[in-house]
């Protein structure tokens, strides 16, 4: 803990959250702050969330800002369905997306299992 910068994790959600914020930088987006706030809050969300958890120096309080992280994944999720059903995302945009959003999922997923494991085995 407390290398946050050297999670995968991390970079990957930090990586989705900069193409969040390029992505919502298009036409539609501009005119539509609220949707494009939100969308880019909850990105960001993620990655701050993963680095917030690991320095946080135990596993019970990292395992705890990995699962709100995962909460603002699920939000960013909608976010880009809805956008997309809106017309403000092209299919291809939001495919490519959701791919990011999925495996940074399944690594959280990961992360919090391991995570999760050694603060039971630590307290019994």
């Amino acid at each position: 803990m407390g290398r946050f910068k050297d999670l995968n994790v991390w970079q990957r959600a930090k990586e989705l959250a900069v193409e969040v914020y390029k992505t919502t930088q298009t036409d539609p987006f501009r005119r539509d702050f609220s949707l494009r706030d939100q969308m880019r809050r909850a990105a960001v969300s993620i990655s701050s969330n993963i680095a917030e958890g690991d320095e946080r120096g135990s596993n019970k309080d990292g395992v705890r800002f990995l699962y709100i992280a995962k909460g603002s994944l699920a939000e960013l999720q909608t976010q880009l369905e809805i956008a997309y059903e809106i017309g403000y995302l092209k299919g291809e945009t939001l495919e490519g997306l959701n791919e990011k959003c999925e495996r940074v999922g399944k690594m959280l997923g990961s992360l919090i299992k391991v995570r999760s494991s050694t603060t039971c085995s630590k307290n019994p």
